[in-house]
């Protein structure tokens, strides 16, 4: 069954070219030029995918990502943002709320296919999973922008079944685990992005905290507090020279029901399951 894709750029030759792609792997394409007439667009057509251009005459792309993404009705609907806007010059300086995925220009048509069927195939599982909705944030590595962001995600809480105490270990978890991706995975290179992925799921909340850096191994940290002997790290971390601390992981772990990192060790995730079931989701709008 073809499926509906909304085109937003500005551009007419850019924006018929990508209609063309489209139209050759037998979906439907939807053309806006400008950023205010998006939610319109999305209302009337109800789009399985959004192709946004960022620089756009009215709201910026980034903008009209953000809107979409706060709403319950349109949080899962995928978007790519396809940009000319060379990595180094597309910094994020804040807090933003990131797209499922980005194309630079120009590209092939193998590429616009490629992260096109990326960004249904990140639909499909949620829509099956019962996903009720997802935000993702790209902050620029600074703890000020962390502490804004976990704001943010407290107003977020507030609309799922978290009781209050929930809300507050959420809160100073992320806190620990976001500061010590910007210290240690970036190793406080405010250019270097921190993602952060909430999403609420039908009995739990799940925060994915995802860093640029090498990773380490998450088995092995003998700087960092371990259960069994809490304070024995200080003498590793006097050796070498660091400054006191070290329980943040350990901090963390017991702050939530589940704690994992990636094999990699740049990625970390924590969940709090709901104590009673209750409505769950994202505003209804701005």
């Amino acid at each position: 069954m073809p499926r509906t894709v909304l085109i937003v750029d500005d551009e007419r030759d850019a924006n018929d070219l990508m209609a063309g792609l489209v139209q050759a792997r037998n979906d439907r394409p939807v053309q806006v030029f400008d950023g205010g007439s998006v939610l319109e667009a999305v209302q009337r057509h109800e789009p399985e995918l959004i192709l946004l251009d960022v620089m756009l005459p009215d709201v910026d792309g980034y903008e009209v990502c953000a809107r979409l993404k706060r709403r319950r009705a349109t949080n899962l609907i995928p978007i790519v943002m396809v940009t000319a806007l060379h990595a180094q010059d597309n910094r994020v300086r804040g807090v933003r709320v990131g797209a499922n995925a980005y194309l630079t220009k120009p590209f092939t048509p193998a590429q616009l296919y490629e992260v096109m069927d990326r960004a249904l195939a990140w639909r499909g599982e949620h829509m099956n999973r019962g996903t009720a909705g997802e935000i993702q944030f790209d902050i620029r590595s600074e703890t000020d922008y962390l502490a804004e962001l976990n704001d943010m995600l407290t107003d977020l809480y507030a609309r799922t079944p978290l009781t209050e105490r929930q809300v507050k270990d959420l809160k100073q978890a992320v806190m620990e685990m976001g500061s010590n991706a910007i210290e240690w995975g970036h190793r406080k290179n405010a250019d270097l992005t921190l993602r952060i992925i909430y999403r609420i799921e039908p009995d739990n909340v799940t925060l994915i905290i995802q860093d640029q850096g090498p990773g380490f191994d998450p088995q092995h940290v003998p700087h960092a507090a371990q259960p069994d002997d809490p304070i024995a790290h200080l003498d590793v971390r006097n050796e070498l020279g660091i400054r006191e601390g070290g329980f943040g992981i350990m901090l963390a772990r017991g702050l939530v029901d589940e704690f994992r990192y990636n094999d990699k060790g740049n990625e970390v995730t924590l969940v709090k399951r709901f104590e009673s079931t209750g409505a769950v989701g994202l505003p209804e709008g701005d």
